[in-house]
């Protein structure tokens, strides 16, 4: 399994990683073309090689015309991933980092709409790092991401909002959701300046597990952070390699949450489209179970199972599509076993996708696509059942060999 591990050695912010990214072997021209890709005008960036104590790395600059330092609200930031022509997948973990640096501004600064406030987060350079981020690591076909402890830091910053402590607010914040490991400051340094920004803290905690990873390491990049203190170098290290698949080697799908939430005051309706969207959003499964809430009222129980990664954007659609005001969380794991999509040839229907599942290797059981058999059973206006059923005769024939069980 490809594999990223991000080690915060003296920090990480949004232009840190980027610099790693860049220095690990991401052309900035791919970069700029995610920007392209978004309809963004007014940005220029450029990577410098310089030092950091006795260190060497990429220092990334994001430079604004007086347009692009307009403030934007995460709003603004998601209709315009939304918006855009990037790949699906960039867009959802994209939209998942700003969704977890809104819900940590509004934490810190206990209002509503901070999110829809922003001050030194509110210009498209946090678009582009984030954005950025995560192109760059889709770029080096990274499979999973791994991260150290963040150093906390000392001290205090300036900010528009006046004086702020070391970890700032909205920092902190992330590392209580996220429930992130932390460490002293490198070389027990008593002052150091903000060492672990929101953006840095929103990208790293959405994309990695906090564990150092057994990997065979192909290059190490280093991200340079503007400030340059004599008690360590200011740079993020992104190591990349090869790592076993621990989910696979363990027999255990990758982490995933359980979400529950109970409405009694929501139609059939609202239930089927609230189920339709987490589904269109990532969820992996969504089911409903009557229960009974206060004085015995007839109500439902919603559930899904999520990647933990999407917890917070599927608990907003449960948020806003129902009348819920809280959703439990519960990180679950599972046994799976392993599966592939092959296409037979029947005899009667032509091709049709087959699930196979699989332990050992081995072929254990078929399953008939739906959709093929559905759209067959229209064309040759037959019974569904029939044209399904002749379906996994044929691939328990073709795949499984001997005899069929239906």
């Amino acid at each position: 399994m490809r594999t990223a591990y991000f080690q915060s050695i003296g920090g990480a912010s949004g232009d840190m990683v980027l610099g790693s990214l860049i220095d690990s072997g991401v052309p900035l021209e791919h970069i700029e073309g995610a920007l392209g890709l978004m309809g963004v005008r007014g940005v220029t960036l450029t990577s410098d090689q310089e030092l950091r104590g006795g260190l060497t790395g990429r220092f990334v600059r994001v430079m604004l015309d007086e347009d692009a330092r307009r403030r934007r609200s995460f709003g603004d930031f998601i209709e315009i991933v939304h918006n855009s022509d990037l790949p699906e997948t960039v867009k959802e973990r994209s939209v998942s980092i700003f969704r977890r640096l809104e819900l940590a501004e509004v934490s810190a600064h206990r209002s509503a709409d901070a999110g829809g406030h922003l001050h030194e987060l509110g210009t498209l350079d946090t678009l582009v790092d984030v954005v950025g981020s995560v192109v760059g690591l889709e770029y080096l076909e990274v499979e999973r991401v791994c991260a150290s402890p963040f150093p906390m830091g000392y001290g205090t910053i300036r900010s528009e909002h006046g004086a702020l402590p070391v970890p700032s607010p909205a920092t902190a914040e992330i590392f209580v959701m996220s429930s992130v490991p932390i460490a002293p400051a490198p070389g027990g340094a008593a002052v150091t300046g903000e060492m672990v920004t929101p953006t840095g803290a929103a990208i790293i905690t959405v994309l990695a597990d906090f564990e150092q990873p057994d990997m065979w390491v192909e290059s190490v990049g280093y991200g340079l952070g503007a400030r340059d203190p004599e008690e360590y170098p200011n740079a993020l290290a992104l190591w990349i390699g090869d790592a076993d698949d621990p989910d696979v080697k363990e027999g255990y799908a990758p982490e995933i949450c359980l979400l529950e939430t109970n409405v009694d005051d929501t139609t059939g309706e609202v239930l089927g489209f609230t189920m339709e969207r987490l589904f269109e959003f990532g969820a992996l499964d969504v089911w409903f179970t009557p229960i009974q809430m206060k004085k015995n009222r007839p109500a439902t129980m919603i559930s899904a199972i999520v990647n933990a990664f999407e917890v917070e954007r599927l608990s907003l659609i449960l948020m806003t599509e129902t009348s819920t005001l809280g959703v439990r969380v519960r990180p679950i794991s599972r046994i799976e076993a392993e599966r592939e999509v092959r296409t037979i040839n029947t005899k009667l229907y032509g091709p049709v996708r087959v699930k196979v599942k699989m332990m050992d290797g081995e072929p254990i059981d078929v399953s008939p696509e739906y959709e093929d058999c559905r759209r067959l059973a229209q064309e040759r206006d037959e019974p569904l059942q029939i044209v399904y059923n002749f379906a996994r005769v044929e691939a328990e024939l073709q795949i499984l060999g001997g005899e069929p069980t239906g």
